[in-house]
Parts: C-alpha cells; sequence; structure tokens
C-alpha cells in the first residue's frame, strides 16, 4: 500500500508539473491558461480517484478471498481436533478396558 501511494503521488506530481509547465510556457491570455490549469487538474483528480476506487475494490476482493479461506481452514482445523479429540477418548477407553 505505501509504495503504491509513492507512486500514485509521484505519477500525478509528474503529470501535474508537466501539464502547468507546458501550459504556462504557450502564448496564451492568462485567464484561458487559468481555466485549461483548473480544468487540467479536475480531471487528474478524478483520473486519481477513479484509481483509487479501483485500488480499493480490489483490496476489498483479495480480503474477501482470503478472510473466506481462512475461515474454511479453521473449520477444517477445528474437525480436525474434534476428531483426534474423539480418537483419543477411545483409545483412552480401550486401553482402560483392556487393563481392567
Amino acid at each position: 500500500m505505501k509504495k503504491f501511494k509513492g507512486i500514485a503521488l509521484g505519477t500525478l506530481a509528474g503529470i501535474t508539473i508537466g501539464a502547468v509547465s507546458g501550459i504556462l510556457f504557450a502564448p496564451q491570455k492568462g485567464s484561458k491558461t487559468r481555466k485549461q490549469i483548473k480544468d487540467k487538474s479536475h480531471d487528474y483528480m478524478n483520473e486519481l480517484k477513479s484509481n483509487l476506487d479501483e485500488f480499493r475494490n480490489s483490496i476489498a476482493v483479495k480480503f474477501d478471498s482470503t478472510k473466506r479461506d481462512a475461515e474454511y481452514l479453521v473449520g477444517k482445523g477445528k474437525a480436525k481436533y474434534e476428531e483426534t479429540k474423539r480418537d483419543l477418548k477411545n483409545a483412552a477407553s480401550d486401553f482402560k478396558h483392556s487393563v481392567s
């Protein structure tokens, strides 16, 4: 997650710097340049939000899958424990009867 955050921020910063530099060095009116900067920043923010939502959803899917797998393994472990416990009780009972 930390690595993704760094990559996302670095990418966003690079794109923003490039876009702003390109717009600032283009020969246009200041009002038009400011509008372009504003529009581009909205576009980048929307794209970033979309990417973060997509990432969040993929993490949620992986978490749910891992949780289901863990619950399955816990259930399997409990069943094996109960089986072993029953077998030990039977073995102890059989031993007790064979000794008596």
